[in-house]
């Protein structure tokens, strides 16, 4: 039987009508599109960098946790599920000697922190020190944005790093301002811990936006960090900055859902918390957390990329995070947090051990290739000479026809006849 040449294209068309026309297929189809975004190589570049950073410094954490800051390598294997890592840890520690020291102890591995390290660390909690007026202003900024001016503490534990809070935090600030500060356990479980603000000053609700305009002498609105070649983008966010500037500070219960007034304000409190962060980015999936506390949208990842202007919104390492346009200049952030600073020293010092590992294996590597070039001409020469004396074993086997005595006797049996034999 005959088939016409069109029928497989009419074939393939019905099936990919079928196929789009599914729910799940659109459903899938439009979540996907949810999350894309042109892609800007500079702020792509500053969380490639960030991820070898945030990986060490985890594996610092784990250090400075074990007993006399000593942890044994087959240890620290076990934790790199947790760090998303795969491969030996062994191979990973090596890579940055002047970070981590591997010493072999009772036939096992072990690793600490290295002399530079250590004074890194001690200068990193010096600057903590002197940075815990800022902490509590953070904290207590972060407590009047929240509904109830509450915020359990196991969510917020997941931000702290972000927010530059040490790991102590509770302990550390706390106790010392028992007029700000209180811990609120009502369920009696550590998962239902919660910290309420009791008083703060007006002077801290004031936005990063409301200061920025006070400043210049100019009405709070937000601005707009995106090319003037993306001219929808721009009229988009022209329209948006029309609606007077609503400050996350007051209460939203005024507000009407789903109007334009409530989304400016869930835009000034997105912006707020990525302002409040160390390098200005937050994990989408864990500001999800706080849906509740800060009355953001289910949605939230749909109203993030309304506002390319303002947001960036990433994926990279299949990690969502938005980023504040309005931070970055190129890769860099513009104004460094004297925390960042302190931090970048560890970035640099990584930096430093990881390209003296990679100059040592590609000495290693040429060292391999001469000594392989050594040893192949050697091996040909005695192959020759090998060959050589074969030759001349071989020509003496030939029986004694070369010998001339051997001759002569040969000649003398073939022409003479009354000649004997031996």
């Amino acid at each position: 039987m005959m088939i016409s040449k069109r029928f497989f294209p009419r074939l393939a068309c019905c099936y990919y009508r079928r196929l789009y026309s599914q729910p799940s297929f659109l459903y899938h189809f439009r979540n996907f599109s949810l999350w894309s975004m042109k892609k800007d190589p500079d702020l792509e570049l500053t969380l490639s960098r960030n991820r070898r950073w945030i990986v060490n410094n985890q594996i610092k954490n784990i250090l400075l946790r074990c007993p006399n800051q000593v942890a044994p390598v087959k240890h620290l294997q076990k934790k790199f599920k947790n760090l998303d890592l795969q491969g030996k840890a062994l191979n990973w520690l090596k890579k940055y000697p002047c970070c981590f020291e591997v010493y072999l102890e009772n036939d096992e591995y072990h690793c600490r922190l290295t002399k530079r390290m250590m004074h890194l660390v001690e200068e990193e909690e010096l600057v903590k020190d002197m940075q815990e007026p800022v902490f509590v202003q953070k904290l207590a900024k972060l407590l009047i944005l929240s509904m109830n001016q509450r915020l359990n503490v196991m969510k917020l534990n997941e931000l702290k790093h972000s927010f530059g809070f040490p790991d102590d935090y509770i302990i550390r600030i706390l106790p010392k301002y028992p007029d700000m500060f209180r811990l609120v356990n009502n369920g009696w479980r550590k998962s239902s811990m919660e910290i309420e603000l009791l008083a703060w000053s007006p002077d801290l609700a004031v936005s990063a936006v409301e200061a920025s305009a006070q400043k210049q002498g100019l009405e709070p609105c937000f601005t707009c960090s995106l090319p003037s070649t993306w001219v929808k983008s721009w009229q988009r966010f022209q329209e948006f900055n029309a609606i007077p500037y609503i400050s996350p500070y007051l209460s939203p219960r005024s507000l009407e859902e789903g109007s334009k007034e409530m989304e400016k304000r869930i835009v000034g409190i997105v912006h707020e918390l990525l302002s409040l962060t160390l390098w200005k980015k937050i994990s989408i999936v864990k500001l999800g957390h706080f849906k509740r506390e800060f009355a953001l949208p289910e949605k939230l990842n749909v109203l993030l990329l309304k506002h390319p202007g303002i947001f960036y919104v990433s994926n990279k390492y299949q990690i969502y995070t938005v980023l504040l346009r309005e931070a970055y200049n190129g890769p860099e952030l513009v104004h460094k947090d004297p925390l960042v600073i302190a931090k970048n020293k560890f970035g640099e010092l990584m930096q430093e051990g990881l390209h003296e590992y990679n100059q040592r294996h590609r000495l290693m590597n040429l060292q391999k290739k001469r000594k392989n070039m050594h040893l192949l001409k050697p091996e040909r020469r005695k192959d020759g000479s090998a060959e050589m004396l074969d030759q001349d074993d071989s020509g003496d086997k030939l029986g004694g026809l070369f010998d001339p005595e051997e001759r002569k006797r040969f000649y003398k049996v073939l022409f003479d006849e009354g000649a004997p034999l031996y």
